[in-house]
């Protein structure tokens, strides 16, 4: 299996495997650089997320982070989910119902002392821009300000990478790009590795520097969008970017 170019900083992902879930992947992404995974359900976009996470464990590959070796199956080595330093964001947001909106951010703040946890958690919701949510509970919040508070929680736990597993798709098309612009915002403000994986071709044109296009756990082509939509490696990618949705 080739393994990606080391990278001290930044993420570098090799995954190898022919089942249960085929995977044959094989990427790095710089800090400060968003990478969009784009395919089509099944694909093996969030399989890859989730392997990153920790939350799934590949037969074969390696995967580091800033020079921290998260999992080596050569090695033996793997780091559970709850010791790597990850933002991880789903589409179905994901809160404690049960608890506010700061308390779900505090959630994330267990590495503090308690006293500071409150302050901490009301500056990232302000980031986010919900002021005055703090004690709003998800059902009294829409869907992209549940999303927000979603972000905040991810991003409280200093994350090397932020992962985001279709983010957008469940709010409507003005809330989307809101989140895009403050997604933006985080990129400029916390230079780290990001991957996104969507459907949405808009996503990819107006956040992603590279895309990584993926059909039946493998990555046919990767490269800026605009290369790879002017030059497609072959008739699947183009066929599958043909598929993706651009919003009007």
């Amino acid at each position: 299996m080739r393994e990606p170019d080391a990278q001290p900083f930044g993420l570098s992902v090799a995954l190898r495997q022919d089942a249960p879930i085929p995977l044959d992947v094989d990427l790095s992404v710089a800090p400060g650089e968003l990478m969009a995974l784009v395919g089509p359900s099944g694909s093996g976009k969030t399989t890859t997320l989730r392997a990153i996470a920790g939350l799934y464990r590949p037969l074969h590959g390696r995967i580091a982070c800033n020079g921290s070796v998260w999992f080596d199956s050569t090695a033996g080595s793997f780091v559970p989910a709850r010791q790597r330093r990850i933002g991880l964001v789903f589409q179905s947001y994901a809160l404690f119902p049960h608890l506010t909106a700061i308390e779900n951010v505090m959630e994330a703040l267990g590495d503090l002392p308690a006293d500071q946890r409150r302050d901490h958690a009301r500056t990232l919701l302000e980031r986010m821009h919900l002021h005055d949510m703090d004690d709003r509970k998800p059902a009294q919040m829409s869907g992209g300000q549940q999303q927000r508070v979603s972000v905040a929680r991810a991003l409280a736990r200093r994350p090397d990478v932020l992962l985001l597993d279709e983010p957008f798709s469940a709010v409507d098309r003005v809330t989307r790009r809101r989140l895009r612009r403050e997604l933006a915002e985080i990129r400029r403000d916390l230079p780290m590795p990001v991957i996104l994986v969507t459907h949405d071709l808009d996503d990819v044109t107006r956040l992603a520097d590279r895309v990584c296009v993926m059909d039946r756990g493998a990555i046919l082509q990767r490269g800026t969008l605009d290369d790879v939509m002017r030059q497609p490696a072959n008739a699947k990618v183009a066929e599958l970017l043909d598929l993706l949705p651009d919003e009007a």
